[in-house]
């Protein structure tokens, strides 16, 4: 096997055009702390708080805005994910519409508003990219599910049939058949799938990084290297002093259970990080191409259990990644991203399932954690009295979501009362995950418990989604 990178936070942060943005930027990002009351103080230097900053900072120009980050922007999953921006709520369906129905509102309309607001988020994402010249590989090219056994293309077909009673628009997705799926992509063992016309694919840290310095230049700060370790009313303390502002908002999604505070949605055991590892290849030859397909470069993910997700990169490559060692005791945190052997083996093992004629090289692993919170289940708070803020809880979807939950935040800070506000996140009770051991030992028994599932109905072909499966998904919040 080649020589690849390991660790390093991301491919995509270490890219040399995108390493190149941040060395330019460097310098200026770690000068002292503003002194002075801010308006608006955003901790967290990923998605959601920089498109919380850019629209401030568009609707209220005479604002004192800053972002605080304690490593670099876009270090933790903003600089690390799999690069989609997808259609999926990042959250259970039949969870929001059970918390919407006890509010007294409309369960399921709830949901459709919900669906409609996130693809429309995705539109408004690539509108602002193109609109301040942000060239982050962007690309509409809608996502494809494979299922690779009976049982899950069984699964995809309600998951179909469920996507149209929960918001989709008939015109937005479509079932395909094996042949139809492979005239997109060569996936060897396909037997038809899912397409989502409206998921784009972009560099996430392009993205994180383009969008850092179109609010700088729109005159906010940004201070790097910059800890929050307690967030008070009107006051955030970082490793380095006090930041005081008017409101403060709190956006570290995985990275939550760091900081001190009353706030709300905050807490050690609120919201844990729920490790994804990725790789991404070498660029593969124009013959590879040729067998593959993938000329619509759409997203790619599968129906299993323990599913993986994928991309063609704007220059050739596969990037892919799974769960791998889903969680670290006592909810530690990635670090740098160094990937276990037994989880690069295993994301190389299902690319060589899909393309086995390719010649597949990997050139970096990493990893990083999504923010998960018991019912996986994301939520959006405002608390006026105090001025505290929170979104967290992504589970993995946060690309779109977090253009969503910006505008959401500031709705919200603003005391407005729109479509956004209404959406059932806003101020969603999650419960809180069991103490350790036992924590560890269910997140871990869950996706044990998937594995084994894929593997039997692997084996079996089996038409029925395991037993195994259901009770897995049931034991972790996941079943609709």
């Amino acid at each position: 096997m080649t020589h690849y990178t390991n660790g390093e936070i991301s491919h995509w942060m270490r890219a040399p055009e995108s390493a190149g943005l941040a060395r330019a930027a460097a310098p200026s990002r770690r000068g002292a702390l503003p002194d002075e009351e801010q308006d608006l103080v955003i901790v967290g230097g990923g998605m959601t708080g920089l498109w919380t900053a850019y629209y401030a900072a568009q609707a209220h120009p005479e604002w004192r805005i800053t972002v605080l980050d304690s490593h670099e922007v876009g270090y933790g999953g903003s600089g690390r994910n799999g690069g989609w921006v997808s259609t999926l709520i990042p959250g259970n369906r039949a969870v929001y519409a059970k918390a919407a129905n006890k509010r007294g509102l409309d369960g399921k309309g709830a949901v459709r508003a919900f669906q409609h607001e996130m693809s429309a988020a995705i539109t408004e994402t690539l509108r602002v990219l193109d609109s301040e010249g942000i060239s982050a590989d962007q690309h509409r090219g809608g996502q494809l599910q494979a299922a690779t056994t009976p049982a899950a293309l069984k699964r995809l077909q309600a998951t179909y049939r469920a996507n149209l009673e929960n918001g989709y628009e008939p015109e937005s997705i479509e079932l395909l058949d094996a042949a139809a799926f492979k005239e997109r992509i060569g996936i060897v063992p396909a037997l038809g799938g899912m397409y989502y016309r409206d998921t784009a694919r972009v560099d996430p840290a392009k993205l994180t990084r383009g969008l850092a310095d179109v609010v700088e230049a729109k005159g906010v700060t940004i201070r790097e290297h910059a800890e929050v370790v307690r967030i008070d009313p009107h006051a955030a303390t970082t490793t380095r002093g006090v930041v005081r502002g008017r409101v403060i908002l709190s956006c570290l999604e995985a990275f939550t259970g760091t900081v001190e505070s009353d706030g709300p949605g905050f807490g050690r055991r609120e919201v844990i990080p729920v490790n994804s590892s990725m790789i991404v290849t070498k660029p593969l030859s124009d013959a590879d191409w040729t067998r593959i397909g993938w000329d619509g470069r759409e997203c790619l993910n599968d129906g299993a259990h323990t599913f993986v997700y994928a991309q063609r990169t704007a220059d050739n490559r596969i990037a892919i990644g799974g769960r791998g060692t889903p969680y670290a005791y006592a909810s530690g945190l990635p670090g740098e991203g160094v990937v276990d052997a037994r989880t690069i083996k295993t994301l190389r093992d299902r690319l060589e399932f899909f393309f086995p004629s390719a010649n597949i090289e990997i050139d970096h692993a990493w990893r990083g954690a999504i923010g998960v919170t018991r019912d996986w289940c994301a939520g959006i708070y405002f608390d006026p009295a105090t001025g505290i803020g929170n979104a967290r809880g992504y589970a993995g979807h946060g690309v779109t979501a977090t253009n969503l939950a910006a505008r959401t935040l500031l709705d919200r800070v603003e005391g407005k009362t729109t479509q956004l506000t209404q959406l059932p996140w806003n101020d969603h009770n999650s419960g809180t995950w069991e103490p350790e051991p036992i924590r560890w030992v269910g997140v871990h028994a869950m996706y044990s418990l998937f594995g084994v599932a894929d593997a039997w109905e692997e084996s079996r072909n089996s038409e029925n989604t395991s037993l195994i499966a259901r009770f897995g998904s049931r034991l972790a919040g996941l079943h609709e």
